[in-house]
C-alpha cells in the first residue's frame, strides 16, 4: 500500500472508516467477526483506522482498541471528542468542547482503545460556545503530556482552521468530500494545501451511493442512518442517478469498478488527501484498496470533474444540518 502524510503522521493512502462495524448501517457484525475484519484490513495494507467516541457511543472505540492492540505500534489510530454524552442514556448527547470535557474524554478514549496515546485526535464538530483557540490550547497540553500525537478538526471551515492552526498545528481536517459532496473545494481544501494540513474525506463513496449498489428504488430500515438523510429520500435517489451513471461509464472505460473510480478521483485531487471508506466485507475492502493503484486518464478526470461540478445534487448532504463551523 502506498503511503501519504497527515502532518507528521505517515499513513496508508486509504484508511478504514470503522464506524459501520458498530452502528448506523443496519445490524452490526458479531464482535469476533469485526475484530478479525479489522486485522485483515491491516494485513491488506491499511495502517490508518478512524473511530470516534460517539460511534455507539463508545462501542466502536472499544472494538477498535481490542482489534488493534496486538498491532498498536504499526498503526495510526484516529478518534474524536466533542460531544457531552449522558452516561445514563447515551442517546442523549450535545455538542461540547469544554476543556475539562476534552481532557476526560481523552482519558476514556485511551482506556477503550487500550493505548497510552492517541495518534490523531479530532474535534468531531466545532462548538460555537467554546473559542477554537481554547480547544487547540487544550489539545496542545495533551500533546505536551504525550497522550496525543496530532490535532485534527472535523467539519471545520477555513477561518476556524486558521485560528486553530495558529495555536496548535493542525495535522488533518476531516470533512465530507466526494464526487457528490464537493463543498470543501472553494475554501477548505485551498486552506489545507496552503498550511500543509492533510485532508481526510469522510463518506468518500457517498455512503454507498457512488458505488452503484444503491438502487433508485432503495429503502432503508430505521437502524440505517441513511433513512434520515436528505440525499437518500426516494425523490433524491432518482434525481441523483446521473452521477452514478457517469461514474459507471468512466469505470467501464477504465476497466475498474465505480467505487475504485470515485476513490481514485479523490486521490488525484492532492497528495495530502487520504480517504477513509468504510466497509464490513473483505471483497469490498480489496476492491477499495485497489483504487490506490488506479490512475485515471486526464480525459476521465476532466469528465468527472466538469460533470459533477455542473450537476445540482438533490438533497442536503449528511444529516441535512451539516455546516462548517
Amino acid at each position: 500500500m502506498k503511503t501519504r502524510t497527515l502532518g507528521t503522521l505517515e499513513v496508508s493512502a486509504l484508511g478504514l472508516g470503522c464506524m459501520g462495524m458498530s452502528v448506523n448501517y443496519g445490524p452490526s457484525p458479531e464482535r469476533d467477526e469485526a475484530i478479525a475484519f479489522t486485522r485483515a484490513a491491516f494485513d491488506a495494507g491499511v495502517t490508518f483506522f478512524d473511530t470516534a467516541q460517539v460511534y455507539g457511543p463508545f462501542a466502536n472505540e472499544d472494538l477498535v482498541g481490542e482489534a488493534l492492540e496486538p498491532l498498536r505500534d504499526q498503526v495510526v489510530i484516529a478518534t474524536k471528542f466533542g460531544f457531552d454524552i449522558d452516561p445514563a442514556d447515551p442517546r442523549r448527547r450535545a455538542i461540547s468542547s469544554r476543556p475539562d470535557l476534552i481532557r476526560s474524554s481523552v482519558e476514556e478514549s485511551l482506556r477503550r482503545l487500550r493505548t497510552d496515546h492517541i495518534d490523531l485526535l479530532y474535534q468531531h464538530r466545532v462548538d460555537p460556545s467554546v473559542p477554537i483557540e481554547d480547544v487547540a490550547g487544550t489539545v496542545a497540553e495533551l500533546i505536551e503530556q504525550g497522550k496525543v500525537r496530532a490535532f485534527g478538526l472535523s467539519e471545520a471551515g477555513a477561518d476556524t482552521i486558521r485560528r486553530a492552526h495558529a495555536v496548535q498545528p493542525v495535522a488533518a481536517v476531516q470533512n465530507e468530500y466526494s464526487l457528490w459532496a464537493r463543498d470543501p473545494e472553494p475554501e477548505v481544501l485551498p486552506t489545507c494545501a496552503e498550511l500543509g494540513i492533510g485532508f481526510v474525506p469522510w463518506s468518500p463513496l457517498g455512503q454507498g451511493f457512488l458505488t452503484g449498489a444503491v438502487a433508485a428504488s432503495a429503502t432503508f430500515g430505521d437502524d440505517d442512518i441513511r433513512s434520515r438523510f436528505p440525499r437518500f429520500t426516494p425523490e433524491a435517489l432518482v434525481a441523483n442517478q446521473p452521477i452514478v451513471a457517469l461514474v459507471q461509464e468512466v469505470a467501464q472505460d477504465a476497466g475498474a469498478t465505480p467505487a475504485q473510480v470515485a476513490l481514485a478521483w479523490l486521490l488525484s485531487r492532492g497528495e495530502h488527501i487520504v480517504p477513509i471508506p468504510g466497509t464490513r466485507r473483505l471483497s469490498r475492502l480489496a476492491e477499495n484498496l485497489a483504487a490506490a493503484d488506479l490512475v485515471l486518464s486526464a480525459d476521465d478526470l476532466r469528465r468527472l470533474d466538469e460533470a459533477t461540478a455542473a450537476f445540482s445534487v438533490a438533497g442536503a448532504r449528511g444529516s441535512g444540518h451539516e455546516h462548517y463551523g
